[in-house]
Formats: C-alpha cells, sequence, structure tokens
C-alpha cells in the first residue's frame, strides 16, 4: 500500500467511524500510541499495519458498546 493510498484510506475509515451514531471521536491511545502515521502528520485513532486495521473510538455515555462497535465495524468494514 502507497502513502497516499494508506492516507486516503485512513481518513475514510475515520469519516466512517466517526458517522456512527453514539461515536463522540476516535481516541489515540492514552499516550497518543494508536495512529496511522503519514508524511505531515498522522490519523489518530486508525492503525493500519499488516493486513489489518484498527479502530479506536470513544462513546457517549448512553451508547451500548458492543452495539455500537457493530456499528462502526459494519460502517468500516466495506473500506
Amino acid at each position: 500500500m502507497t502513502t497516499a493510498d494508506a492516507s486516503e484510506l485512513s481518513e475514510q475509515i475515520a469519516a466512517a467511524a466517526r458517522s456512527v451514531e453514539g461515536v463522540a471521536d476516535l481516541h489515540g491511545g492514552v499516550f497518543g500510541e494508536i495512529g496511522t502515521y503519514l508524511p505531515g502528520g498522522r490519523v489518530a485513532g486508525i492503525r493500519i499495519a499488516g493486513g489489518r486495521v484498527e479502530v479506536h473510538v470513544t462513546l457517549h455515555w448512553d451508547y451500548p458498546v458492543r452495539a455500537t462497535a457493530d456499528a462502526v465495524r459494519s460502517a468500516v468494514e466495506p473500506l
């Protein structure tokens, strides 16, 4: 995957995850360790490595974790 492809994909994944009802925002981890590092910046909360994608989110208090995680997975999976 080229840097341009990783950049575009990580931005698409971030937008899809943020669009899910109940998602407050992406979460870069306690020490900011979760992210896709690209020239000129990074996308916090999205890690693309080794053919895997991790999406780390923060939810609004009154949303169920499992159902919201499933909704995020469904929104991101086609990408």
